[in-house]
């Protein structure tokens, strides 16, 4: 249906589809961090009750088979940060990382423009594009869950 749209109304609904903002919110007890773009969704948790972080990389393809994962943050703030101790579901589609503290991961989502995920050949780029303001309400969250 949409190929039959004149193509500026097919290229903003496109581009209106492509990406969602930044949401932090709580999920009972966890707060939450989300963003969803073409190629990547990315979600954030934070459990109090352990206390423990975790971050989640959803690809519409299958990560490949990787010893490593790492995030580089570029901007106002640049940061590379790399582990060994990722998880990747039984599809292969989610990648996750899980910690007791997340400062690096949140100041690079916070305070610069980009934030690319790498694992063996997969690397994947997301917009932190309007990420500030939701990553300060999940920091809150975290000191006291109520966003």
């Amino acid at each position: 249906m949409i190929r039959h749209l004149p193509p500026v109304l097919l290229a903003l609904a496109l581009t209106a589809s492509a990406a969602e903002a930044w949401q932090a919110g709580v999920d009972g007890t966890r707060c939450t961090l989300s963003h969803t773009e073409a190629a990547v969704s990315v979600h954030l948790t934070y459990d109090p009750a352990v206390p423990l972080y975790t971050i989640t990389m959803t690809l519409p393809e299958p990560w490949p088979p990787s010893a490593e994962f790492g995030m580089r943050f570029d901007g106002p703030r640049p940061n590379t940060i790399r582990t060994t101790r990722h998880v990747v579901s039984p599809d292969r589609r989610s990648l996750s990382v899980s910690d007791r503290g997340f400062g690096n991961v949140l100041d690079g989502l916070q305070f610069n423009a980009t934030a690319t995920g790498f694992s063996g050949a997969a690397i994947v780029t997301l917009s932190l594009e309007g990420a500030a303001e939701p990553v300060a309400r999940f920091r809150s969250c975290t000191e006291t869950p109520s966003v």
